[in-house]
């Protein structure tokens, strides 16, 4: 089931009783659901986004996939048990060019003290990626990567924190797979083969990114016709097959809420595919391996409020049945989890 919005009807007010013109335009921009005329604009404002009887049904339609239980596997040595207990990621950038501020960490020292902060506030595993997915951020050549990551794994898994590289890269998943990191969140689809011999021979965990492309850096438009979930179904099914045909077992699902596609950069767009992605996650479950979500962050709608943004959508992503959060702002979403397991 798509979960999709609902509008009131529109109301039309005089501009100039509430903005003045200036050289004859006035200053209100143009929103997405508005028509204009010389003197008047016409406001059609979403009402309720989401509603209990869209989840009811949401539920009813697939009830048999929402009692479905998936794999649990230790990861370095610990145990995670999906099935009762959600997880937490939390993340370090160790690129300039990633826009949280909150999680970029320009030296080793700073990665490691923000790693710490991380786990003392919740985080079961710390994310670390050093080239950002933005969509004008540089690339990266293998050695500036590994010569970001190496330092910051070594001394984390000496900490005994456990670690996952963000790469879609052959060579730098190897070299930081060798150095210690537990899990490696493929961001990538071009010879999965490869990675997946890699990380078999690690005994290591792998994160399966939904990506429309050949990584996260070479994405064009998102296919958005059709039901998302039955996409991703077919992709996953796919990769599992792959994976554990190289010896992979520790597996987890990731929908790719996060990436920059040209066709979701309307933010409503953007966020009514979020939102329903999230909800429907539960369907992923039947595949028989725990759901990962990078948490995203809709700043056009929480502005000077973003960091809210996470909890926000963890709350959706948790009635989704999620099992991994990746979030910047591990006291927040855990706060929120936590208030969940309370009702």
């Amino acid at each position: 089931m798509v979960v999709r919005p609902h509008y009131c009807q529109s109301f039309t007010i005089t501009l100039s009783q509430f903005c003045p013109a200036v050289n004859g335009r006035s200053r209100i921009n143009q929103r997405r659901h508005s028509a204009f005329t010389t003197r008047r604009i016409r406001f059609t404002i979403p009402a309720i986004v989401l509603k209990l009887e869209q989840l009811a049904e949401l539920w009813e339609q697939n009830r048999a996939a929402g009692t479905v239980p998936v794999k649990e596997f230790a990861i370095g040595g610990r145990q995670f048990t999906f099935n009762s207990r959600p997880a937490i990621m939390g993340v370090v950038n160790l690129s300039p060019e990633s826009w949280y501020r909150e999680s970029v960490c320009l030296t080793e020292e700073a990665a490691l003290r923000r790693a710490a902060v991380l786990t003392a506030q919740g985080a079961d595993v710390v994310d670390v990626g050093a080239e950002s997915t933005l969509a004008h951020a540089a690339r990266l050549d293998d050695t500036t990567q590994t010569s970001r990551l190496l330092p910051v794994i070594k001394e984390l898994r000496t900490a005994n924190i456990l670690v996952s590289v963000e790469t879609y890269s052959p060579p730098v998943t190897r070299a930081c797979l060798e150095a210690g990191a537990n899990i490696l969140n493929l961001t990538g689809t071009d010879g999965s083969e490869e990675f997946f011999r890699t990380v078999a021979a690690h005994d290591a965990a792998v994160i399966l990114c939904f990506v429309q492309g050949k990584n996260v850096r070479e994405v064009g438009d998102f296919d958005l016709s059709g039901d998302p979930i039955q996409k991703m179904r077919e992709y996953f099914s796919r990769q599992i097959e792959i994976a554990q045909r190289h010896g992979v077992q520790k597996i987890l699902l990731d929908p790719g809420l996060g990436f920059y596609y040209r066709n979701l950069q309307d933010s409503a767009v953007r966020v009514r595919h979020q939102m329903n992605v999230f909800l429907n996650t539960f369907r992923l479950r039947t595949l028989g391996f725990p759901i990962c979500h990078a948490l995203p962050h809709a700043f056009e709608y929480f502005r000077e409020e973003v960091r809210c943004a996470e909890p926000f959508f963890a709350v959706l992503a948790a009635l989704g049945k999620t099992d991994l959060f990746r979030t910047h702002e591990v006291p927040r979403v855990k706060a929120v989890l936590d208030t969940m397991e309370v009702f």
